[in-house]
């Protein structure tokens, strides 16, 4: 565990207080649920809770009928990962961070499009350089109740260049 010098007291109702620059850093903003966790050494462990990271096997085979179907990439993520990969390197999405253009897409519950023609597809995740990978792709967020159920798919394909 990486230590940061910084140390909160519990009040007296049981509540500590994350630093903003954990949350800022981790991505957890107010009213994000957290799961806790205890270990043998007795520490206490804050883990992001994602009710879709639960459904990572659904996921798999949501992920594989889409690019079965489809022939493309196709990509699950909860609010901040990538959950399931197929059609494509798992290690270039698996588990990576959302870039900021697609938490907007999520966020504004748009369906996004490319065109073949289109200067440059949109970034899946931090990791992506501008660099164009894909020349088409489609990402469609999941609402459930008006909100989006922090999942979304896309399917792309590579660029013939």
């Amino acid at each position: 565990m990486k230590a940061t010098g910084v140390v909160r007291r519990i009040d007296d109702l049981g509540r500590i207080v994350i630093p903003k620059e954990i949350r800022r850093t981790l991505r957890i903003k107010e009213g994000d649920p957290l799961e806790i966790f205890t270990d043998k050494e007795g520490e206490v462990i804050l883990k992001k809770y994602s009710p879709i990271g639960e459904l990572s096997e659904f996921a798999t085979g949501y992920a594989e009928t889409l690019s079965k179907t489809t022939g493309h990439i196709a990509c699950i993520t909860d609010k901040d990962s990538v959950i399931a990969v197929s059609g494509g390197s798992k290690k270039e999405f698996l588990e990576q961070s959302l870039s900021p253009e697609l938490e907007k897409v999520m966020e504004n519950k748009e369906v996004y499009t490319s065109k073949e023609n289109n200067e440059i597809a949109l970034p899946i995740t931090q990791n992506d350089n501008k660099e164009r990978k894909y020349n088409s792709q489609v990402i469609y967020p999941i609402i459930s109740d008006g909100d989006v159920i922090r999942k979304c798919y896309f399917t792309f394909k590579r660029a013939k260049y």
